[in-house]
């Protein structure tokens, strides 16, 4: 497809085309990529073919029935300033500006034969704007969430991509179930092979039903089981569209107020929307701090099994005598002990999940004071254990993404019996066995550990810390965005950077 509008129809930036009005719909519809929110409605009006074309997600349809289409079908004849009952209305020749205009909520109405166009204001405003994302707080920066209508989630990334070349696909999937889903992605930006590659697995879908964003990971992802999430999953508007704009592709889904980005690759899931609502060197920290809690909650138990079972010669002498006299009347192994309490953390966790809120702290105030100090007091863990579980407990919780979370409470079960195994040799084979996992996914044919493997120092600037993001100057290649410029001299004022 030609992604071009200018190249599609002999009206490039000038005025309405002279021709049919089939040219002219044909270089609207191109314009927004063959979106499929555009609709478009004929009818005759001074016994002559009248055509208006709004987005659904954006205007106001309602409106568009009572205070357009209705006084116009009822006359039939006279001036469309006098007939139809929109406050906010202008004309303007100009195609391209008019497509502009629709990307703010205004319909398009012209005549055939004529050469001027109306632009008639029917913004929907949604009143209700989502409720504060549940996983995804943060502090600086929009508080607004999906909702579980797809059509005001479109609404919602429309607002902030105010582009004609921000594409919907429309697909019903499920036999019986018929569940809406919705495709977006940035059509100038892109890649055609990309958009391709996704058409091409969702045609093979042969499912009853489709309930929730979970089941299209499960049929779309190339790596079923490996651990790491494949999909970045975001209740966050902002953040849909900031991916959008580097060249992802989002899946919405009627029913869910999750959105899928794809492809994702591995330091997403450690980015939070408010690194960039901070100063770059906080928002900087913070992220070598997910990442610094990344390493402990996978490694930390491990590391204490591996000390105590094997390498006390590194321990200072003090802290020796301290673990020595914790563990004197415990009757399991290390790893045995940690085993137990990490099951047990797991086992809170999920209650605390299921449970009702208020319920849900009391459980959380029992496992912390009454099952801890009960333990310790029983001998069956020691003190020390308690610390390290507890570290690595809050370590797994300071990551911004759920799925990775996941991923590395359950990884450090097998690290646990590597260590008690082989000690800091079983560490190692086990951290050096997840890099070399991670270095040989490609999601979607794109590197999932990019931009360290490959190597890109030129896109490292947003990873483990962040630079200004005047110095953003790209989009990351990991996608191969048909076009990467998105940023250009916008300090220019200082002349000396």
């Amino acid at each position: 497809m030609n992604h071009d509008p200018s190249a599609r129809t002999g009206s490039g930036n000038g005025p309405l085309s002279s021709g049919s009005p089939d040219e002219t719909i044909s270089y609207i519809k191109n314009s927004f990529f063959q979106a499929d929110d555009l609709k478009i409605k004929r009818f005759i009006f001074n016994e002559k073919n009248t055509f208006i074309l709004y987005i659904d997600s954006i205007a106001d349809r309602e409106i568009i029935q009572t205070n357009v289409l209705k006084p116009l079908l009822n006359k039939q004849k006279g001036k469309i300033e006098d007939i139809v009952t929109i406050t906010v209305m202008h004309r303007t020749l100009e195609l391209d500006s008019a497509i502009e205009s629709m990307v703010e909520g205004h319909c398009l109405l012209f005549i055939e034969g004529e050469t001027e166009l109306f632009l008639l204001n029917v913004y929907k405003k949604e009143m209700d704007t989502g409720q504060e994302p549940n996983n995804e707080k943060v502090i600086r920066g929009s508080h607004q969430s999906f909702s579980e209508n797809v059509l005001k989630n479109i609404h919602f990334i429309r607002e902030r991509i105010k582009s004609p070349s921000l594409t919907v696909q429309f697909r019903s999937v499920g036999r019986t179930g018929h569940s809406k889903m919705a495709i977006v992605y940035v059509g100038k930006i892109v890649n055609p092979s990309l958009v391709k590659e996704v058409e091409r697995r969702l045609s093979y879908l042969q499912v009853d039903s489709v309930q929730s964003p979970g089941y299209f990971e499960e049929f779309l992802e190339d790596y079923p089981f490996s651990p790491f999430p494949q999909f970045l999953s975001t209740e966050r508007p902002d953040r849909a569209a900031s991916n959008l704009m580097d060249g992802r592709i989002a899946i919405l889904m009627e029913g869910s107020p999750t959105v899928l980005i794809l492809p994702a690759h591995f330091f997403t899931f450690f980015q939070s929307s408010e690194d960039y609502n901070q100063r770059t060197l906080i928002g900087s920290f913070y992220r070598i701090v997910r990442m610094v809690s990344f390493l402990i909650a996978l490694g930390l138990p491990a590391f204490y099994i591996a000390l105590v079972s094997f390498n006390y010669e590194v321990i200072p002498v003090e802290i020796v005598f301290s673990i020595k006299s914790s563990l004197e009347y415990v009757p399991f192994q290390p790893v045995l002990e940690a085993m137990i309490m990490q099951l047990t953390l797991e086992l809170l966790r999920e209650a605390a999940i299921r449970l009702p809120n208020a319920i849900s702290q009391t459980i959380g105030v029992v496992g912390g004071l009454v099952i801890g100090t009960a333990v310790v007091e029983a001998h069956f863990v020691s003190n020390t254990m308690i610390i390290v579980v507890a570290i690595t407990a809050i370590s797994s919780f300071v990551i911004p993404s759920n799925e990775m979370s996941n991923t590395i409470r359950i990884l450090g079960f097998p690290i646990m019996l590597m260590s008690a195994l082989f000690g800091f040799f079983g560490i190692v084979i086990s951290f050096m066995l997840i890099l070399i996992h991670l270095v040989k996914l490609k999601p979607f044919g794109c590197p999932y550990f990019y931009p360290l493997a490959p190597f890109d120092f030129k896109f490292f600037k947003d990873t483990v810390f962040r630079v200004p993001i005047w110095m953003m100057n790209e989009r990351p290649r990991d996608t191969k965005p048909v076009y990467s410029w998105k940023e250009s001299k916008s300090r220019g004022w200082r002349k000396n950077e």
